[in-house]
C-alpha cells in the first residue's frame, strides 16, 4: 500500500494542479471516481499485458468504460496506461480527494459505529463537527460491531471515542490503576 501511494502521489498532484488550473475540481473528482471503478474491475487490468492491444487501445477501453471524459482526462488515462499505472487509480483518486479537501479546507471524518448510521444521524454528526472545527466536514461511515454501541470518529490524527468499547477500556484502565 505504501508503495502504491508513493507511485500515485505525482499523478494525483499533477491531476489536481491541472484540475485547479482548469477550474474543474469537481469534474476531475467525478472522473477519477469513475476511472477507479473501472480500474478495480479485473478486465482492464487483464488488457494491459495483452500483446494484441496497443497502449492507446487499452487507454481507450478504460476511458470509454469510465464514461464522458474531457480531452485532458482521457490524456491522463493514456499517460497512466503508458506508464503501467492504471492499477493505482484508486490511490490516485484518494490522494486527489485529500488535495482537493485541503485546498477547499474540508475535513474528512471517518465515523465508525456498531450499527449503520442513518442519513439524519450522519447530518447531526456533521453539524456538530462543523461547529466544533469551524470548517466543512465530509463524513464516511463504516460499521464495526465490536464497538458494541456508540461511535468512534477519526479526523486526521484525532480520534473521538464515544463507543461502549472505548468507555469499557477506560473503566478497566481506571480500575487497574488503583
Amino acid at each position: 500500500m505504501a508503495e502504491s501511494l508513493t507511485i500515485a502521489r505525482p499523478y494525483a498532484e499533477a491531476a489536481f494542479k491541472l484540475a485547479r488550473d482548469l477550474n474543474d475540481l469537481t469534474g476531475w473528482s467525478d472522473a477519477l471516481e469513475r476511472l477507479t471503478a473501472v480500474a478495480q474491475a479485473s478486465a482492464p487490468l487483464d488488457l494491459i499485458g495483452n500483446p494484441n492491444l496497443s497502449i492507446d487501445q487499452v487507454a481507450g477501453v478504460v476511458a470509454d468504460a469510465a464514461g464522458q471524459l474531457t480531452p485532458q482526462q482521457a490524456n491522463f488515462v493514456k499517460v497512466l496506461a503508458q506508464n503501467e499505472r492504471l492499477s493505482v487509480l484508486p490511490e490516485i483518486a484518494q490522494m486527489y480527494r485529500q488535495l482537493r479537501h485541503q485546498h477547499e479546507q474540508v475535513l474528512d471524518a471517518e465515523v465508525t459505529s456498531a450499527y449503520p448510521v442513518s442519513e439524519q444521524q450522519a447530518a447531526d454528526i456533521r453539524g456538530v463537527l462543523e461547529a466544533k472545527y469551524g470548517k466543512k466536514v465530509e463524513i464516511t461511515t463504516r460499521v464495526d460491531p465490536e464497538l458494541i454501541g456508540g461511535v468512534s470518529i477519526r479526523i486526521g490524527d484525532e480520534v473521538i471515542d464515544a463507543s461502549v468499547r472505548g468507555k469499557l477500556a477506560q473503566l478497566a484502565t481506571a480500575l487497574t490503576a488503583h
